[in-house]
């Protein structure tokens, strides 16, 4: 018997079937079964199920004679299923990579409730992704599982059928089933999270709810939106039966009124000339289930007082009041921002008329994402080497809390924000300033760029128009025109720069000054920092860092952490860190630790024993902490045809590397990622990548740039000379490769 019964109807959506398929069978948990439900549908999407039924077993094809409509295909799904969980999925949606696996821990961690509540997220055609506005009501916090009555807010989220998981053997003793007609989730739902005796919830996006541009039942023009009204009589009927659910009376109530407001508003629902008719067949409804003394919200009294008194007319009216309002406060917001806009300018120009300040620097990082990276350390050593510059940061609002004491804060756009870039003499960023910065004679501008480039920058993603991503290069250019230093960690580095962003700048090939920290930290520190994270003393920490995948609209996580973890044994833990350009989760477990928010990459390096990655540029920094480093190169083929590379990681590897998940977890459960081989390839690798990042980088640049020093800056260590503080797992006893090997061959840089 299967975990699950992922039911899909599909009735003409050929083009979005085998995308919707291909999201349940390629999950990490494989206990299922794939109901696919076709639906009389006119197009192929009768062939694609067969077709998928023919290459995978779990997959059962199922032909209705006639169209019966969504709700009655889905009872056919229901007529077949097997598993101990029903899921349904619209054939259009997709579900998440890992949602599977994540709706099965928790429906085990939380006793086998009776139905489990997820998070979805609206796709669009765009490829833009909002998560549900109401997923605070999905918290995984308290007491669980628990009864509605306890979380009477779940009634808000979206009454549907497929953001949820039902225990099959619930389903079948209370003999639910959905209706014909349109809303057919509504007499489902509602029922079903009433007569819970168990409910639990799971805060993840398990569902990619696709809005598609053309097609949609619910956006089509017809009669069957009056169906609405049938699916709540039924929804008040069921309450009336069990004396019990009275209480949820003035809830469904407010529900109800609700629905039929929204969909009174869409112009894209009723036809022309009925919204008479819904109006009056809502006011009759309201009647017949209005509970005594209900109460509305303030904000929802008016539009709830025009069903009750079936004002068709008033409503139109209000609703033509409306539109007419947000365009005016719309025109005048608009023009509200064109005034500012054009008083900013004018500040600017005048403040560019004052002298120069040459005892002021501005710093950004990130595009105002908080204090760090190469500028945030320039930042403290102008403090420290040059402490008569008064320094200032720009961070967007939401990142001011990330800015230390020291710096005084810019918030971009602001008066104050356009003053500091007239009149400071210094400017240090990682990317761009604004579009209007225009450089004054005197001001040096310092670009700290980010890392060395493993990966194509700069004119070279002329040739990859995936990873370009419409970057407009003249304007790229002009940007480097203004650029008079650019830091460079290495040779490498220098002459890539000076090709991919060609310009009149000077190098300053010093090293990265964001690693110095990681020169000049203690043991103390990494314990500190072990503790912060919640790192359980005696852990293996690996540190798993993957890139972004330009050619991908969906990231999804290139490894199962959980899967990796559950054959490494409990001495290992992961730090998961995903892409600052990809964000989301890149596994769950008691043993993944989600770092996504944490503000130090840094101290994440010095947090942890190794780093696990692909193609991130953090093994440049990572290396030179001469600390363990495996690479997984799955997909490197791939990634270097559509980004390019500018030298073959696995020729010139940092460390072992692993091509396939099975040898990446041969890797650490061999003890191959801290063999002598792997030793010496990072040796190697700090050599060639890491001659300056001795932890006086930031010093050498301040004492250049600032205070004009052409001799005496200090000289760099060489990387053999160095001594930076050893991980946890370095002093260890006793050896930390304990746990068995899994079969599977071995990693192309390692031998028995």
């Amino acid at each position: 018997m299967p975990r699950f019964s992922v039911i899909v109807p599909a009735y003409k959506v050929q083009a979005y079937l085998p995308e919707c398929l291909d999201s349940v069978l390629s999950q990490s948990c494989t206990d299922l079964e794939l109901i696919a439900v076709d639906d009389r549908s006119p197009d192929a999407c009768g062939a694609i199920i067969d077709e998928y039924a023919a290459r995978d077993a779990r997959v059962k094809a199922v032909h209705l004679p006639e169209n019966q409509g969504l709700g009655r295909a889905r009872n056919a799904g229901i007529a077949e299923a097997t598993g101990d969980y029903l899921v349904f999925l619209d054939s259009d949606d997709t579900l998440t990579p890992d949602a599977l696996r994540a709706v099965a821990d928790r429906i085990k961690e939380t006793g086998e409730p009776d139905v489990l509540v997820f998070d979805y997220a609206r796709t669009y055609w765009n490829g833009e992704t909002v998560r549900n506005q109401l997923a605070v009501h999905l918290t995984e916090e308290g007491p669980a599982p628990f009864r509605l009555e306890d979380r009477p807010g779940l009634l808000r989220v979206l009454m549907v059928a497929w953001n949820k998981a039902y225990r099959r053997e619930f389903v079948a003793e209370h003999g639910f089933t959905f209706p014909p007609g349109y809303y057919e989730d509504t007499p489902w739902t509602f029922p079903a999270l009433m007569a819970a005796e168990s409910i639990a919830t799971l805060d993840r996006v398990c569902v990619h709810y696709r809005q598609r541009r053309q097609g949609n039942i619910l956006r089509t023009t017809s009669r069957r939106h009056f169906d609405v009204f049938d699916q709540y009589d039924r929804v008040f009927a069921y309450v009336a039966q069990r004396p019990e659910l009275a209480r949820w009376r003035p809830e469904l109530f407010r529900r109800m009124i609700d629905h039929y407001l929204v969909i009174l508003g869409r112009r894209d629902r009723l036809p022309r000339g009925s919204r008479a008719e819904f109006v009056r067949r809502a006011r009759a409804q309201y009647r017949a289930h209005h509970v005594p003394g209900t109460r509305v919200p303030p904000r929802s009294r008016p539009r709830h007082a025009l069903i009750r008194f079936g004002l068709h007319r008033t409503f139109q009216t209000l609703r033509l009041a409306s539109a007419v309002r947000r365009r005016t406060l719309k025109s005048a917001l608009k023009l509200t921002r064109s005034l500012r806009s054009t008083a900013l300018r004018l500040h600017y120009r005048v403040q560019r008329c004052l002298p120069l300040r040459s005892d002021r620097a501005v710093f950004a990082a990130r595009g105002g994402r908080g204090h760090g990276g190469d500028p945030g350390a320039l930042e403290r050593a102008f403090r420290t080497h040059a402490p008569h510059v008064r320094t200032a940061w720009i961070a967007r609002p939401e990142h001011r809390h990330a800015v230390p004491p020291g710096p005084r804060g810019l918030c971009p756009g602001t008066a104050a924000y356009w003053t500091a870039l007239a009149r400071s003499k210094y400017l240090v960023n990682d990317g761009g300033f604004d579009r209007g910065l225009r450089k004054r004679r005197g001001q040096v501008l310092v670009q700290t760029r980010r890392g060395t480039p493993l990966k194509h920058m700069g004119l070279d993603l002329q040739e990859h128009p995936a990873a370009a991503r419409g970057t407009d290069f003249e304007e790229l250019l002009r940007d480097v025109d203004r650029w008079d230093y650019v830091l460079s960690g290495n040779r490498h580095s220098t002459l890539t720069w000076e090709r991919v962003l060609p310009g009149r700048y000077t190098v300053l090939e010093y090293g990265h000054p964001r690693n110095d920290v990681l020169q000049q930290a203690t043991s103390a520190d990494v314990t500190r920092l072990r503790e912060s994270l919640g790192i359980p003393e005696g852990s293996v920490a690996i540190l798993y860092a993957p890139t972004y995948r330009d050619h991908h609209r969906t990231q999804r996580p290139p490894l199962d952490l959980e899967r990796v973890l559950s054959r490494l044994g409990p001495r290992f833990v992961i730090l998961a860190r995903p892409h600052p350009e990809r964000g989301g989760c890149l596994g769950r477990g008691p043993r993944i630790i989600d770092v996504s928010e944490h503000p130090s990459v840094e101290s994440l390096c010095l947090a942890s024993d190794a780093l696990l990655t692909d193609y991130s540029s953090l093994m440049f920094d990572y290396a030179g902490l001469d600390r363990p480093i495996v690479v997984h190169t799955a997909d490197l083929d791939v990634y270097d045809a559509t980004r390019g590379t500018y030298f073959d990681l696995r020729a010139f590897p940092p460390g072992a590397v692993a091509a396939t998940e099975d040898e990446v977890i041969d890797v650490f459960a061999g003890g191959h990622w801290r063999g002598s081989c792997s030793a010496r390839l990072r040796a190697s690798f700090r050599e060639r990548f890491c001659p300056y990042d001795d932890g006086r980088a930031a010093e050498r640049v301040v004492r250049h740039v600032v205070l004009g020093e052409t001799e005496g800056r200090p000289e760099p260590v060489p990387p053999a000379a160095r001594e930076p503080v050893p991980s946890a797992a370095a002093s260890a006893r006793p050896p930390l490769a304990t746990v068995p090997q899994p079969s599977g061959p071995l990693p192309v840089t390692e031998s028995r």
